[in-house]
């Protein structure tokens, strides 16, 4: 799809530079600038989400527990779906192409694990207090974590785990728009409660509504932002095989967000069967969209 960027020996850093400018402007020149925009736009979309649930931690007295039960269900069907069902076997059809079954088969698990490994990490270097991942309800965050420097680890843990999030909803767009706009419903539903999590604590610290609200959704803007620095350093080596790799990433990343947050969040509102049924009707549409309509 692009050419590979090779570098001759001996080059002066200058000469470098040049070269790995050219090859920026010749990749741009053969992607479609629409698509390019339109993956950029449905990132920001999805991290725009997070102002949404400092806006509902503000009006709501009480946590919905069976809508976000099913909710965070429904976002954990889609991922999980659309990764298994669509993304990994795409990345394996790919890499088919330059290599044997089971060398793609492998390469498929690495960049798969690497992706699961990379978000785990990242969790597990975040304290559980200051953890987006760990899910509160707007009545318990009201009573807690009241100091303004909590609220800012806050922002800064949403803002880290929001980077590859952006990349795998960049990653999705650049490839199907139509798997695409799934990915940023349900990352948009996700980041929901996250944006609860920072909100609440800077209010109770501050008592400034509009101070809550921009740090909440300025740490969901990290995600085009994520995109962004994503999309640059993989564009010069931009081939057929980094993009099957780069699926195969993303669809570990979303796994790992649906088995660690998704699905333990609906666990822990109370509702199990609103949660497994959020769960069943997610992967249903995803399933009857990827059938009818792509």
């Amino acid at each position: 799809m692009f050419p590979k960027n090779h570098e001759g020996n001996g080059q002066s850093p200058d000469k470098r530079i040049v070269r790995f400018s050219f090859t920026v402007l010749y990749n741009l020149e053969n992607m479609e600038i629409n698509s390019i925009l339109l993956a950029f736009l449905l990132t920001m979309i999805a991290g725009l989400s997070t102002g949404v649930g400092s806006l509902i931690a503000f009006f709501a007295k009480r946590t919905n527990t069976k809508f976000l039960s099913a909710a965070l269900g429904f976002s954990a069907g889609v991922m999980i779906y659309i990764s298994f069902m669509e993304l990994m076997p795409e990345a394996l059809g790919m890499l088919s192409e330059n290599f044997s079954p089971r060398m793609s088969n492998i390469y498929m698990l690495i960049a798969f694990f690497s992706g699961t490994s990379f978000i785990a990490l990242i969790d597990f270097l975040i304290p559980e207090d200051e953890n987006p991942h760990e899910i509160h309800r707007v009545e318990e965050l009201s009573g807690q974590q009241r100091l303004h420097r909590t609220g800012i680890l806050m922002a800064l843990a949403i803002s880290i785990h929001n980077f590859p999030e952006g990349l795998a909803t960049f990653a999705s767009a650049l490839g199907n728009i139509d798997i695409a706009i799934p990915i940023v419903i349900a990352i948009a539903i996700h980041n929901i409660p996250e944006g609860i999590a920072v909100s609440v604590p800077i209010y109770q610290a501050t008592g400034s509504h509009k101070k809550a609200f921009w740090y909440s959704l300025l740490s969901g803007m990290a995600e085009p932002v994520g995109a962004l620095i994503g999309f640059l350093f993989l564009l010069p080596f931009w081939t057929p095989t980094i993009h099957a790799l780069l699926l195969a990433f993303v669809s570990g990343i979303m796994v790992f967000i649906s088995f660690d947050e998704l699905l333990p969040g609906a666990e822990k509102y109370g509702h199990h069967h609103y949660g497994i049924g959020g769960v069943i009707t997610g992967m249903a549409v995803m399933a009857a969209s990827l059938l009818f309509f792509i």
